[in-house]
């Protein structure tokens, strides 16, 4: 019966310290492999309904028609999230003033304020996972380098205390310690891919919801639309005008 050879040979030579190494980078790749997957698809279902709520929200007669919309369908994604919480902001101060710390000043620094919260909590969401991914990117190599180092040296005190140094006893204990480098480097890969992938898509969605923060600050600070809204939303300027206004 010949030995085992590959990971299975590696095992079969090493003692726990390099079974525990081999054990986090399966750890790490299964981490990684899930944040991956799961963040994907987060991304791809929160794109289509950040895409169908701004279809509803420019097309919408009035802040009136996008509060009633909103309050119907409650906020699941970035855009409607931060639409909501102006428009309750912009209601609020407007019907109770400023009877708390945290909501001195005028409506347009309120308001900033509360659309700023929601903001860098849709960016702390955004991040969420990031870390592992990048820990596993920058890590899992040198993971895989201690156990390729772990099993050469056992390697190499099994051949010295037998005593047999050929070629073919040497090559193969060594040649299978290898394999925990290249077990590193194909966990770190796809997790520093994945990292980069998620954080480029972070920073134009984030890009995106800033320049909708401005539009949708502009419009609750006009007083027209903050006024309507709380008193007669028929009386709103309809957004269809401002996206005509604003190109598209």
């Amino acid at each position: 019966m010949e030995p085992a050879s590959g990971v299975a040979g590696f095992l079969a030579q090493t003692d726990g310290i390099g079974r525990a190494a081999i054990f986090v980078l399966l750890a790490m790749s299964v981490a990684s492999w899930y944040l991956i997957i799961a963040k994907a698809i987060q991304a791809l279902v929160t794109r289509r309904r950040s895409a169908r709520f701004l279809d509803i929200f420019w097309n919408s007669a009035s802040l009136g028609a996008v509060a009633a919309h909103l309050e119907k369908d409650h906020p699941n994604e970035p855009f409607s999230h931060l639409a909501y919480h102006g428009i309750v902001a912009a209601r609020h101060h407007r019907l109770h003033g400023a009877d708390k710390l945290d909501q001195a000043g005028s409506s347009a620094e309120f308001l900033t304020r509360a659309m700023r919260r929601v903001i860098d909590e849709e960016t702390a969401h955004f991040e969420s996972g990031l870390t592992v991914l990048a820990s596993v990117g920058s890590t899992a190599p040198f993971v895989g380098l201690f156990g390729t180092v772990w099993g050469v040296y056992h390697a190499l005190i099994a051949i010295g205390v037998s005593g047999q140094g050929t070629l073919d006893k040497i090559a193969g204990p060594v040649g299978e310690a290898l394999i925990m480098t290249a077990l590193g480097l194909a966990v770190a890969i796809p997790a520093v891919l994945g990292y980069n992938a998620f954080v480029r898509s972070n920073r134009l969605t984030l890009a995106k919801l800033d320049s909708f923060a401005h539009d949708l600050f502009a419009f609750l600070t006009t007083g027209l639309h903050v006024n309507a809204l709380v008193q007669d939303p028929a009386q709103v300027v309809p957004l269809k005008s401002a996206t005509a206004a604003r190109g598209g």
